[in-house]
């Protein structure tokens, strides 16, 4: 009984990491897809609504963020 106490706070954050990795993972992949999808939409023959300039500055932020996302996924670094 005794040894159950300091384990549950262990199991918990491990637990935690793991929600929080795959959300991110798939939060990274989400956004990356977004971003290459306007990026590339011209050539998907997709009509935006937007100017170019505006696209690629969107698309960039993007990829950017996406990447972030699936790097912080990777450090599961969430309680430092």
């Amino acid at each position: 009984m005794e040894n159950e106490a300091p384990e549950r706070p262990d199991r918990w954050k491990k637990n935690y990491s793991l929600r929080r990795a795959i959300l991110d993972y798939g939060m990274g992949v989400i956004i990356l897809g977004i971003g290459i999808v306007v990026l590339l939409a011209p050539k998907l023959k997709l009509q935006l609504s937007i100017d170019d300039t505006f696209r690629y500055i969107f698309a960039g932020l993007c990829l950017l963020y996406g990447g972030f996302r699936i790097y912080r996924g990777s450090r599961k670094n969430y309680f430092n």
